[in-house]
């Protein structure tokens, strides 16, 4: 453990935007997708608090420790010390066997802050508030948003840019469109091309066919990969039915809606329902996929631009701490005019939100224009916003603003929306 402490303070750690507010009444459960940084993420807590040696202990359950008891860590860290830790950071507890008794045993002292991380191959979120009794708080953590990259690169947030710093900052951004935010790509850890192979391949065996016992490995690939393909689209289980059927493969939809649930569980991708006003319709609408990097569709797929603009788009609301179904939704209408992001705060609509690839006012369209004005109309929101890759203006149209702005300066302005 005190080898482990000084490779913490050699290590190259990159700062999270991400509030952390330590609970003794609570543990806290850094959760979030597989290559996200949730080790890195404590690493940065501890030089962030400036907590010293003496006040935390840190032990990752996969590699080599003798330990029986968490106790035995409390007693040895006493005799090094002279003192207990404040601080008790556990990685990769699933690998500790009864791991949630012995952090349970700890809780009930009151005298720690305690913070433990879980593989997605082996132990999801929920199992974790269930395990240790609804006493874990979960503190998502994300590949990088756009303003830790920023700053990253020595960029820091502020009113007005010089036309280099611009420049550098659409650059950057047109980087990460096609490259994506996980931190191994962005600080050039590795080759995207191999990153992301690995990354499809841990996600398909390790995260669902090892961990939920899936037999089907064709259909599960083929899955896979329609909501890879159907990226910022509508995505239908019945479809990908239809497709197996046609090509002979026996699957029920049963299934197939598992398989779904099993995508969003491990953190791979998310499924955005329609809004309505009645709770019962949202749940039965056709839902819209996002992948939780940009950058797989690339990789999978192709470079689409306004699909990559909107996927990003998306991933900065659920960084931001804005809930999928239920702090924001898509809407559309009977007659298909359709609004890529309606957020509610309570009961009503606060804001609705368009995305497209327009870098001039001939770039802005009526089939981008027109649902805003539906929309507005009948969600009764008069905040409407285009997001555009290099355009800002203000229109009036029908007695209502529409404000026109760049993507990159959305991004820097977004971190005031809401913390989860």
């Amino acid at each position: 453990m005190l080898t482990k402490k000084e490779s913490i303070r050699d290590l190259r750690v990159e700062d999270r935007v991400a509030e952390v507010k330590e609970n003794k009444n609570f543990i806290l459960s850094i959760i979030g997708p597989r290559r996200a940084g949730k080790t890195y993420f404590i690493y940065n807590l501890i030089r962030k608090r400036k907590i010293k040696d003496e006040e935390f202990v840190f032990i990752n359950f996969e590699e080599p420790v003798e330990v029986r008891e968490l106790d035995e860590v409390i007693t040895g860290h006493y005799e090094i010390y002279g003192r207990e830790p404040v601080y008790i950071f556990l990685d990769e507890v699933q690998s500790f066997s009864n791991w949630e008794k012995h952090v349970y045993s700890l809780y009930e002292r009151k005298r720690y802050y305690i913070f433990i991380t879980g593989s997605s191959s082996k132990l999801l979120s929920k199992e974790i508030s269930t395990q240790l009794r609804g006493r874990a708080v979960p503190l998502y953590v994300f590949p990088f948003s756009f303003t830790e990259v920023l700053k990253i690169n020595g960029l820091e947030l502020k009113k007005y840019y010089s036309s280099y710093e611009l420049a550098k900052i659409r650059h950057i951004l047109s980087s990460c469109l096609k490259r994506g935010f996980f931190p191994d790509v962005v600080l050039g850890n590795i080759d995207p091309f191999e990153f992301f192979r690995e990354y499809l391949d841990l996600i398909m065996y390790k995260d669902i066919i090892e961990r939920f016992g899936v037999r089907n490995r064709y259909a599960l690939e083929l899955f896979l990969k329609s909501c890879i393909s159907s990226n910022t689209s509508l995505f239908s289980v019945h479809k990908v039915f239809n497709s197996l059927k046609s090509q002979g493969v026996k699957i029920s939809k049963k299934t197939l809606y598992a398989f779904q649930r099993i995508v969003e569980d491990v953190g791979f991708g998310f499924f955005l329902k329609k809004f309505e006003w009645s709770k019962r319709k949202i749940e039965l609408s056709i839902p819209k996929f996002y992948l939780v990097d940009n950058a797989i569709y690339t990789y999978v797929e192709r470079e689409d631009v306004g699909r990559l603009l909107e996927n990003v788009v998306f991933l900065e609301l659920i960084k931001n701490g804005l809930i999928p179904n239920e702090d924001f939704f898509y809407w559309r209408n009977t007659k298909g005019n359709e609004v890529d992001f309606v957020i509610r705060r309570g009961p009503h609509i606060e804001k609705l939100v368009q995305v497209t690839y327009a870098s001039g006012r001939d770039d802005v369209n009526k089939e981008e224009i027109n649902p805003l004005i539906k929309a507005s109309t009948e969600l009764r929101c008069n905040d409407l916003l285009v997001i555009t890759w290099n355009y800002e203006d203000e229109l009036k149209l029908e007695n209502r603003k529409i404000r026109l702005l760049p993507l990159w300066k959305w991004l820097t302005e977004i971190t005031h929306i809401k913390q989860r």
